[in-house]
């Protein structure tokens, strides 16, 4: 396991460091001003241009710049917004957490359906209900998400009324921000209607949480099924149908839980494209979250928050890559080994 993670930490070096330098070159390749596009003080006196030369080093060479571009991140100085000239660090604190808290509903969702789906469609491998359950799939992964969010507002919101079609809580709710995580806030707060806002605050995440969910919802399925498959047809399953095992007792004690250990393998890399679906998603359900904070700095072309969100959005999707490999490798002692890449 030490090994695992000494690798682990040596590839987080290296893509941490990738991803800054990615981050400080788009200074140079924005228009404007270097030192504008990096600290994003576009109404700086000529005086404060002399002091901000001098703690980005931007005199020296590019080395030295890059350094001081590090050293400022470390201090968690990511600028300020050329837009609102607010701290980029607070904007990106403020805003990531609704992104976090939708995804994370969205991947629950998308795994509770789409597993147990995949399950199902190996057990009956071949028949109908195998057909028909890679038939939906295949539809529901080729439906772009900003039409299935438009309809999806225009049938449950519109037209039955079920659901609110934007924001993340009603304005008849108070609640303290204080991680930024709505659920966790309202239950710290002191709000005698904590109960209401909690069902509020359900009702406005469930509609894009499940358009979000219904892309890696259909993956899952296939991947469920796959993984079921090698399982059903291995060695060890063949042993127990030899015991005399029935089939109830093979899928419940011996092929789901090795099929999972396969399907957490992929979640890592499905989590990416959650965050990408939830960009387009939260624009569409006002969603106040980093994803429409940051296409709204694109179209207000400001650079310095493109720079830290696209870098801390980076960071947050590869520190999850980090966190399901250890998981992982924990279920899975083969993965720890080098042969097999660990």
């Amino acid at each position: 396991m030490l090994i695992f993670t000494l690798r682990r930490l040596n590839l987080f070096i290296f893509t941490m460091f990738l991803l800054t330098l990615l981050s400080f070159s788009l200074s140079f390749l924005f228009p404007g001003e270097q030192l504008i596009n990096i600290s994003g003080q576009i109404n700086a006196t000529p005086k404060q241009l002399i002091v901000l030369a001098e703690q980005y080093q931007t005199n020296n060479n590019i080395a030295q710049q890059y350094f001081a571009y590090v050293s400022h991140l470390f201090q968690g100085d990511l600028g300020i917004s050329m837009a609102s000239q607010l701290s980029i660090s607070n904007e990106i604190m403020r805003f990531l957490p609704a992104t976090i808290e939708l995804t994370l509903v969205a991947l629950f969702i998308a795994m509770v359906f789409g597993i147990p789906i995949g399950f199902i469609a190996a057990i009956k491998h071949r028949k109908a209900t195998d057909n028909i359950i890679l038939t939906i799939s295949m539809l529901g992964y080729s439906i772009p998400v900003f039409w299935l969010g438009l309809l999806a507002i225009l049938i449950f919101s519109i037209q039955l009324g079920w659901l609110p079609s934007a924001g993340q809580l009603s304005l008849v709710f108070e609640i303290e921000h204080v991680t930024g995580i709505q659920f966790i806030d309202i239950l710290l707060s002191d709000s005698p209607y904590k109960w209401q806002a909690f069902q509020d605050a359900s009702a406005h995440i469930f509609l894009p949480a499940c358009v979000i969910a219904l892309a890696p919802a259909t993956i899952f399925v296939r991947l469920a099924r796959t993984a079921m498959m090698d399982v059903l047809d291995s060695q060890y399953i063949r042993a127990a149908k030899a015991k005399g095992l029935s089939f109830k007792q093979i899928i419940y004690h011996h092929a789901i839980r090795n099929a999972m250990v396969h399907v957490i393998r992929d979640v890592g890399l499905q989590f990416a494209n959650l965050v990408t679906i939830a960009m387009v998603t939260e624009v569409i359900f006002s969603w106040p979250g980093i994803g429409r904070w940051l296409i709204e700095s694109i179209f207000q072309r400001d650079h310095t928050s493109i720079q830290g969100g696209l870098l801390a959005l980076s960071s947050f999707i590869f520190i999850v890559h980090i966190v399901i490999d250890f998981i992982y490798a924990a279920l899975n002692p083969l993965a720890r080994e080098s042969r097999n890449g660990a």
